[in-house]
């Protein structure tokens, strides 16, 4: 398959150091293979095994650029595959450290394919994997930091501290989905064709030589995705008796080291089938001699069968076996749902996700990742334009694809630790904000994201903030945000609060009021000496937000200097106040209903 010449999204384009040499990341390293008939399968398109072990040892080499030593793979996010390879083609795979932490670093993969007689080039999949350092003893090294360079790294470097905040929590969330009783109910639909899942279950075992392994004899993780994607392909065929397409990969973690001479037992079976796809799980588990099995890893793949046009078919209903049979169908329907909520919210350009993105707790975690991500994405632009300045309080624009952005920044005489604190509690944002009349607390989620109802004045023709009355033309209007915070993850961080519309099925627009919404906004707190903060407010305006700070952009107002300057006032008069901790409620029940 053809495809037009195109950029390929997620590749930073080369930065050039002040002395005009091309900059290149330290930790990049890259491959190009051609795909010869041995890496194919009957379709004459590269195995995706192929493809996981030579995106895994790419990525290892990356890591042990920075590393200085041996790594292994601990973890693999959501691998979404775009576009199959060909025979003749060429793959290009690139990799580089995003970010290192203690002892762990992630590592950021692009794959993209190029046609060598079109010249045409286009992405396959990017993913991202976390290894972790060892000594040659075997115990872990603790990793210098790593320090970006250009914007694209800088972007990538701040949003893995997040990625790898919700990594840790993944377990939880699946777990906590699965015990909703919406998902604990689900009978299984029984068809008059539906395939027996025993008819899927498929077993094999690999023996680990030397050529599976790295100079420490850990068996490639790229290897055992590699073997574990073959038996899940078996499965998948057999449900439809038709050789099916690997869509995705679900984040999955390498729970113990395999070596050489272990004998790795993969098993596969369908799990479920939906209308046009199919889970199928696969476990991977190694032995050696009489010893007893040891697990290795456990993955859940996303399968689909399509036709000689390229489109998906409809597939067979899948016959659970009874007890464990029944608890894999009902699991894979509540993973269903969070493969949907993760492809939807954070895989999608932030252009492209809905404003009014409904919450519930299933989601919450991927909600509060794409508002944070979004907000460090806004913030980390470059070619922001200052507009106008007053007393050393500066507002700036940035317009792109259509969408005009503006921050507002200055430096204020409190710790940045302080400053956070009190602007995070959006209960008193009232108190120096003449945009906000009222400010509710729907729901405190966690330590870290609180859902509020934010009440702002009518605006008239002139731009000026009227006070709500029936005689007056325009509503008053409301907002339901997700409001999301987070400290710094290492020093030279800033503090984070971001903020975003969501919708809840308890607070539906209301007469008298004309529902808001937001896309991107919050504050970026940064540390600039022990008693100074470089406070920066980030807006990225919709329609109802534009008309409060039109007329300062168009140079008519400056009602941006009067609210910081009534900002900086709360922040000096609460400086030394730490009588009451923002949000120190107890988290609310009354958004159980919510729960979708």
């Amino acid at each position: 398959m053809t495809l037009p010449r195109e950029s390929i999204s997620g590749t930073p384009k080369m930065s050039r150091h002040q002395n005009g040499e091309e900059y290149r990341n330290p930790t990049e390293v890259k491959k190009s293979q051609i795909v010869m008939p041995c890496h194919a399968n009957h379709r004459q398109e590269l195995s995706v095994g192929e493809l996981l072990k030579w995106m895994d040892s790419t990525a290892c080499l990356s890591a042990e650029r920075h590393a200085g030593c041996p790594c292994v793979t601990a973890s693999v996010d959501d691998i979404h595959f775009e576009h199959t390879i060909g025979v003749g083609q060429v793959v290009n795979i690139k990799a580089k450290v995003n970010r290192a932490f203690n002892t762990s670093m992630e590592v950021g993969i692009v794959v993209s394919c190029e046609d060598l007689f079109s010249d045409s080039h286009w992405r396959v999949c990017q993913a991202v994997a976390t290894f972790v350092s060892q000594s040659t003893t075997g115990g872990k090294v603790q990793l210098h930091p790593l320090v970006p360079c250009t914007q694209a790294e800088q972007v990538e470097h701040s949003l893995a501290a997040e990625r790898r905040r919700m990594r840790l929590v993944h377990a939880d969330i699946v777990k906590d989905l699965l015990t909703n009783r919406a998902f604990q109910q689900v009978e299984v639909q029984e068809a008059e064709k539906a395939v027996p899942a025993e008819r899927t279950r498929v077993e094999s075992v690999e023996l680990v030589l030397p050529t599976h392994a790295n100079h420490q004899v850990n068996t490639f993780g790229g290897q055992i995705m590699a073997w574990m994607e073959n038996v899940a392909t078996i499965a998948a065929s057999r449900l439809c008796n038709a050789h099916p397409t690997l869509q995705s990969i679900d984040m999955f973690h390498f729970r113990g080291p395999s070596h050489v001479g272990d004998r790795l037992v993969l098993k596969a079976i369908v799990n479920n089938a939906f209308k046009n796809s199919m889970e199928v799980g696969v476990c991977a588990e190694a032995y050696q001699g009489e010893g007893p099995l040891r697990h290795i890893n456990s993955a859940f793949m996303t399968f689909e069968i399509r036709d000689r046009e390229g489109k998906p078919c409809t597939l067979p209903r899948i016959r659970p076996e009874p007890l464990e049979g029944r608890r894999r169908y009902q699991e894979a329907i509540a993973r269903n749902k969070i493969r949907l909520d993760r492809k939807y919210i954070i895989s999608c350009k932030q252009t492209e996700v809905p404003l009014s993105v409904p919450w519930d707790l299933s989601n919450q975690v991927y909600l509060s990742y794409n508002n944070v991500s979004a907000l460090k994405m806004l913030a980390a632009r470059n070619n922001w334009l200052l507009n106008s300045e007053k007393n050393k309080v500066s507002l700036y624009t940035l317009e792109q694809k259509q969408v005009l952005s503006f921050k507002v920044e200055t430096e204020v005489d409190i710790p940045a630790e302080r400053a956070f604190m009190l602007l995070s509690d959006f209960s008193k944002r009232v108190e120096w904000d003449s945009n906000y009349k009222r400010c509710e607390l729907i729901l405190r989620v966690d330590d870290d994201d609180f859902l509020y109802r934010v009440v702002t004045p009518s605006i008239g023709q002139d731009g000026a903030s009227n006070s709500p009355s029936a005689d007056q033309g325009g509503k008053v209007q409301d907002f339901i945000l997700l409001a999301s915070r987070r400290p710094p993850c290492d020093s030279g961080d800033p503090y984070v609060i971001a903020l975003r519309s969501v919708t809840l099925p308890t607070h539906p627009p209301t007469e008298g009021y004309n529902r808001g919404e937001v896309l991107c906004a919050g504050f970026s707190i940064l540390e600039v000496s022990k008693n100074i903060s470089k406070i920066s407010y980030f807006n990225q305006a919709s329609p109802e937000v534009l008309p409060y700070i039109s007329t300062d952009i168009a140079g008519l107002s400056s009602s941006f200097y009067g609210i910081f300057c009534a900002c900086n006032t709360f922040l000096q008069e609460n400086r030394d106040d730490h009588a009451s901790t923002p949000q120190s409620q107890p988290p609310s029940s009354t958004l159980k209903s919510a729960q979708l």
